[in-house]
């Protein structure tokens, strides 16, 4: 399982040209599925999105996570970055789950970080959705499990 998140002041997801998921500060996270994924590796990356540390202190350090910071997550569905680029000049997406198995592993993922009281807005899975951002820094990190 893979998260690509970045520290945004806001962030939006419309599908079709309807609103489905905004949020203010917070994080943008981007979230591929793949093949050999399980429960121990959603809870191990859920757990590390939830308390990784990249938003700054009062001493300007990044030091507080997203729910010490007060913002909120939302979380898109994206397989290509489950994409295998090694060779040649095309992905390959052999490493991604089954389309059925990831949409469960998506809102498992969802619920899970809601369950710890952060606010979670969420995209549509599997569908063409158009992604708005406000990176703020840039901060942008790649989150394996």
């Amino acid at each position: 399982m893979k998260a690509l998140i970045q520290r945004v002041s806001q962030a939006s997801v419309t599908v079709g040209g309807e609103l489905i998921g905004s949020i203010g500060p917070g994080l943008l996270l981007f979230l591929a599925v793949e093949a050999e994924d399980n429960d121990t590796t959603l809870l191990k990356l859920v757990h590390k999105v939830a308390h990784y540390r990249l938003f700054s202190d009062s001493n300007g350090k990044m030091n507080l996570n997203v729910q010490q910071a007060g913002g909120a997550i939302l979380v898109v569905s994206q397989f290509t970055l489950a994409a295998d680029t090694q060779s040649g000049l095309r992905p390959s997406f052999t490493p991604a789950a089954a389309p059925r198995v990831a949409e469960q592993y998506y809102l498992q993922f969802i619920q899970q970080l809601s369950a710890l009281n952060i606010p979670v807005q969420c995209g549509r899975f599997a569908a063409d959705m158009q992604v708005s951002l406000v990176n703020d820094g840039p901060v942008t990190f790649m989150l394996h499990s």
